[in-house]
């Protein structure tokens, strides 16, 4: 009976010419295996998002007129039901709540909705916002958020599987008790959760949910033609050789209209893949 032995060099080479499920059977290396899982989504949703960066929570890009977003491979983030707080405009706090907010105890296990990869850990602080909070980025081009937490289970860059645990409930940051807020974003776009996801029945409300970009229509008063354009904040990316000036020309935006927007002046420097908001 013979024995034949493969070297790492060969297998290495193996491993380059198949394809990603093969690619897994091929290694015995636990630290290979979690390499290549790795390089199989270092830019989850890539071809929706500009860029992959920590720096922010929220951030704004162009999203396309309609995209379908899958929802079959769902798990709850916790198996509380009791929802303390809805989204939208809360009067008697004059804002906007972009998420909603679940009844949940100190140290409950928060669980990753979708397969996805954590792009941002961070601490807001005792009296600010969020505390302790999680964003994933998933797979069907939603982002997951998860506020206040007592504890993160997970680190920036890490990829995860749906269910597996990313933190502890808690009530950090600007909280009147221990509860999870929730919020799902589409490329910056912050949706009801509850349109997606039925915590009272712990499923979702659909197999796939469809983002539809809101229009505005407005009437020419002389001609009565009627003129359809986007409800949302549009953006231009900034490119080589562009300036403030000629992105004012470009779409008739004033520049003190495009120093508003964007929180700039005159010394403001621009680089390239930046996005400026110009209506």
């Amino acid at each position: 009976m013979s024995v034949v032995t493969i070297n790492v060099a060969a297998q290495d080479l193996l491993v380059e010419q198949a394809p990603l499920d093969k690619q897994m059977s091929l290694v015995d290396s636990i630290s290979l295996r979690r390499m290549l899982l790795n390089e199989a989504h270092l830019f989850p949703s890539q071809e929706l998002y500009p860029e992959w960066s920590n720096a922010k929570l929220h951030y704004d890009t162009q999203r396309p007129d309609s995209f379908r977003i899958d929802l079959t491979s769902f798990v709850m983030p916790t198996t509380n039901t009791k929802i303390t707080d809805i989204f939208g405009y809360r009067p008697r706090r004059r804002r906007v709540h972009n998420g909603i907010d679940i009844k949940v105890q100190i140290g409950d296990t928060i669980r990753s909705a979708f397969d996805g990869k954590v792009r941002v850990v961070k601490n807001q602080g005792r009296r600010k916002g969020y505390g302790k909070y999680v964003v994933i980025r998933h797979e069907n081009g939603l982002e997951t958020v998860y506020g206040h937490l007592s504890k993160w289970l997970v680190t920036e860059g890490q990829y995860v599987k749906a269910g597996e645990p990313i933190g502890l409930g808690g009530n950090t940051g600007r909280s009147t008790g221990s509860h999870l807020h929730f919020e799902t974003l589409f490329m910056g776009k912050a949706l009801d959760p509850a349109l997606m996801f039925d915590f009272v029945n712990q499923d979702v409300t659909s197999d796939y949910y469809v983002y539809r970009k809101p229009v505005r229509k407005t009437i020419d008063k002389k001609t009565g033609a009627v003129k359809t354009e986007s409800a949302e904040s549009m953006y231009h990316k900034v490119r080589s050789g562009d300036t403030l000036s000629k992105i004012s020309k470009r779409y008739g935006v004033s520049l003190s209209k495009l120093y508003k927007l964007n929180g700039m002046n005159s010394r403001s420097k621009l680089r390239i893949g930046q996005s400026i908001k110009y209506n």
